[in-house]
């Protein structure tokens, strides 16, 4: 049997290789379209025992691609999360794999109907830099789970870590199951204009757009995580100092460089100060120095470091007031760290005020009734991520009710991403479907519809023509 030609016809070397690897997982599944329970289940396996193996080698090269980043959060966040995904998917396989019982119109009997969840095929995986194991082992759980094969391609920004994940995944797969592509400009470009039966990609809007346009020449479908600017609004009822606290961890995480991190908080007016002094001394007791703490990260590289600064300047120029936590009140002169900052009385001909932050850095607006909150949350694109600091649930309810976002928490920041039974990903702006939880299994599946009728068809007492009593008694009682 031959394989399908893709779109791609380059002497690029590396282009040339992509589409051999393409080409094979494509003929692989045409050969063996369906796989059982059994063989997903030990696919996982294979995946969580290189994870484990690979644990240390995989921290080390995330910081060296980061220039620092720190080996615990890298193990929690990235790792640790995932070998937890893969329990979940591995615990809730089988029951998922069930056919779906479905209801049969009276009509339509003698039947019976179900839907049938069965591999897409090969899928593509376009991760970003940030968390450059987790988002491309998180969507990778789900494509195995569900049947398909996949490919990888890794972030350019991240080539240690691209290079130590392949090696992981070469260990732990065939090259016609699982494949990782690493380099980027024209790779990058030439992998998602590959004829994949979907493509997940995490990232910004702006190249999401580019994704999609370029799997549009396929009619490929996408699955978009895209950010966005997430907000975060304090209730007047709530101590400053236990939201504080959770802003501080959610800035400070992987030095604010999270797609649902805060970019934005609503304080009550007149609490600017109270917030400020809070933070200080929650940042304080996470990180009693930055510059030379293990525990604190670097931003990625020089252009993101640049941008982050630029936003900053271009604010202080334009009046706004810039609060840097700095417990040590260390220079970071020559180095990508930038300490935990506040950017107060801002305005919207301001850079930080269009723009995701992706930083260790949170703008700060004050409002007087929450309706004002909701509105300015409401004019603008809907984000990844909402968070509210209240502890009435009537309240948080009407927060809900008012407002939309891809996830939402209640009194925390980040965390709900790495709960495995909820469903992660955007909305409008923010993206399109779903991973993790059982609707990453079902994203990655094509929900088959199928009817199974006995040798009595009774259709037939339907047909034309239209004048057995049947077709009056529908007339008359069914279709009124």
């Amino acid at each position: 049997m031959t394989a399908s030609v893709s779109p791609l016809h380059t002497d690029h070397p590396e282009i040339a290789d992509m589409q051999r690897v393409f080409d094979a997982q494509k003929i692989a599944f045409r050969l063996r379209p369906s796989t059982t329970a059994t063989e997903r289940l030990a696919l996982l396996d294979n995946l969580k025992t290189v994870l484990i193996k690979y644990q240390d080698q995989i921290a080390q090269a995330i910081a060296e691609d980061f220039g620092h980043r720190s080996h615990h959060e890298t193990k929690f966040a990235e790792i640790l999360t995932s070998i937890e995904n893969i329990k979940y998917y591995s615990k809730n396989l089988h029951n998922w794999m069930q056919p779906d019982k479905r209801h049969i119109n009276p009509t339509h009997l003698p039947a019976k109907a179900w839907v049938q969840y069965q591999p897409l095929g090969v899928v593509g995986i376009i991760t970003p830099w940030n968390y450059p194991l987790l988002l491309a082992i998180s969507p990778l759980i789900c494509a195995l789970a569900a049947g398909n094969r996949a490919m990888i391609k890794m972030s350019s920004f991240t080539p240690k870590t691209g290079a130590i994940v392949k090696k992981a995944l070469t260990e732990a797969f065939n090259e016609d199951q699982v494949a990782v592509i690493t380099g980027g400009g024209i790779v990058s470009d030439a992998f998602s204009r590959l004829p994949f039966n979907q493509i997940t990609f995490t990232g910004s809007t702006n190249v999401g757009r580019t994704v999609m346009a370029a799997a549009a020449e396929n009619l490929t479908p996408v699955l978009l995580e895209l950010g966005g600017k997430s907000p975060a609004i304090i209730h007047p009822s709530v101590s400053m100092k236990d939201a504080a606290e959770k802003l501080a961890f959610g800035k400070g995480w992987n030095a604010g460089q999270t797609c649902v991190a805060p970019d934005y908080v609503f304080v009550p007016r007149g609490k600017v100060a109270e917030l400020a002094a809070a933070m200080r001394v929650v940042v304080a007791k996470m990180y009693p120095k930055m510059l030379n703490n293990p525990d604190y990260t670097s931003i990625v590289n020089n252009k993101q470091y640049q941008r982050v600064k630029s936003y900053l300047d271009d604010a202080r120029d334009q009046g706004a007031q810039i609060i840097e936590i700095n417990p040590a009140n260390e220079s970071f002169a020559n180095s990508r760290k930038l300490p935990i900052t506040l950017v107060t009385n801002v305005n919207q001909n301001m850079l930080i005020t269009k723009n995701e932050i992706f930083g260790p850095v949170l703008m700060v607006l004050e409002y007087d009734h929450i309706e004002e909150a909701l509105d300015y949350i409401n004019q603008r694109p809907s984000p990844l991520a909402l968070y509210y600091f209240d502890y009435n649930e009537q309240r948080i309810d009407f927060v809900l009710r008012n407002t939309q976002s891809g996830g939402f928490s209640a009194n925390d920041v980040i965390t709900h991403v790495a709960e495995e039974d909820l469903p992660f990903g955007g909305v409008g702006h923010s993206g399109m479907g779903k991973y993790h939880g059982k609707e990453g299994f079902a994203a990655m599946s094509n929900a088959r519809s199928v009817l199974v009728k006995p040798k009595l068809w009774s259709i037939r007492f339907l047909a034309p023509p239209f004048k057995n009593p049947i077709h009056k008694f529908i007339e008359k009682v069914l279709l009124k």
